[in-house]
């Protein structure tokens, strides 16, 4: 059976909105997809802002933004589906949205985007609000990527997502993610002090020499000790990690070298946490998001990391995976299928997340 579904995802990054168009096909339980079409639209320096500030709003004009937002999206899908030709074509829309509040330990979590005002603004049917049935039954609510990477991308051992944060996967009998470290979203504010959105390649990085003052109290920070599973809101890189940088005064170059380190250094923890160090077999891990592209960050996870075969992914992969796999989740819940895994986020139980919204009688 084959399904056509687009997947909406925005990044703690604020890099833009990530629309990826796939077809999936399932056989005896065995899956196939094709990224057939993919986009990322920029945000506006209004929308920037608007999302940035969410969480300081009233809760009348958040709710409108989450009403804005959602109409905005379905929109940008609209225009993503004229471009491409795909009229009558796309079955089903999943969308992640942009995550304000993330609390797991209260168990709450809201994402903005409304999914009825996309399934409105589009006429298709939505899935939205994929985490909070996980967080209902007591999970972390993230990752929730693992669905994707085990049924979809099975052939590897790990898998490194460098994305606003960072986040690991292990594909073992019992699958295993958790959330890293902040990553992409801090480093790309230290490039903003210098007038570009991100440093690309990791240039200025490389040109920067690590504070090992500063590096020590980045890595004392009380998350790194605690046992997974564990998630991270966007908040902590923007306002305890961030902070912290901004209060040695050095160089951009030098808190860019100082802050790869870090998330290297945090990296090899995880990684050492979850595999056996003097196991026979050289795992393979697939590294995918937007600090897949950042060479200087690269390296230094490959100088900390040496014993592991490093994949990279193809540019399309790396930049539109969690995309990928919002459609493949709202796919399984349209299926009455599991799509996150109790033991990932330490829920109950698996579940079947997600909100449904008809496009069209």
């Amino acid at each position: 059976m084959v399904y056509r579904a687009l997947g909406l995802m925005s990044g703690s990054s604020l890099d833009g909105l990530d629309i990826a168009y796939v077809e999936f096909e399932v056989s005896g339980g065995s899956w196939k997809f094709e990224l057939k079409a993919t986009e990322c639209v920029q945000y506006s320096e209004q929308w920037k802002e608007r999302l940035q500030k969410a969480t300081q709003l009233s809760a009348f004009d958040y709710l409108q933004l989450h009403a804005d937002y959602g109409h905005y999206m379905g929109q940008k899908v609209n225009e993503f589906i004229s471009a491409n030709s795909l009229e009558y074509k796309v079955q089903l829309i999943g969308s992640h949205g942009h995550t304000t509040f993330h609390s797991p330990a209260t168990r709450m979590t809201h994402q903005l985007g409304d999914g009825a005002a996309i399934a409105t603004e589009t006429g298709i049917n939505v899935v939205s609000d994929l985490r909070n049935m996980d967080i209902a039954l007591g999970g972390e609510g993230a990752p929730i990527v693992p669905i994707g990477e085990k049924l979809l991308l099975g052939n590897y051992d790990l898998f490194l997502n460098l994305g606003g944060i960072a986040n690991i996967s292990v594909n073992g009998p019992k699958y295993l993610a958790f959330d890293v470290c902040p990553a992409n979203r801090v480093l790309n504010l230290l490039a903003e002090k210098k007038g570009v959105a991100f440093d690309a390649g990791g240039t200025m990085a490389e040109k920067g020499v690590v504070n090992y003052e500063l590096l020590r109290k980045l890595n004392d920070i009380d998350y790194y000790a605690m046992p997974y599973p564990k998630s991270l809101d966007n908040s902590f890189g923007t306002d305890i990690v961030f902070p912290l940088i901004e209060a040695f005064e050095i160089s951009v170059d030098d808190a860019l070298a100082t802050y790869c380190e870090h998330i290297a250094l945090q990296v090899k923890q995880a990684i050492l946490s979850v595999i056996d160090p003097e196991g026979e077999k050289k795992p393979s891990l697939l590294v995918t998001g937007g600090g897949a592209f950042n060479n200087f960050l690269v390296k230094r996870l490959q100088f900390h990391i040496p014993d592991i075969d490093w994949i990279i992914a193809d540019e399309q992969l790396a930049s539109y995976k969690e995309a990928l796999i919002m459609a493949f989740i709202a796919v399984l819940r349209w299926r009455e299928e599991k799509n996150v895994y109790h033991t990932v986020t330490g829920a109950l139980r698996d579940s079947i997340g997600g909100s449904v919204w008809v496009g069209q009688e």
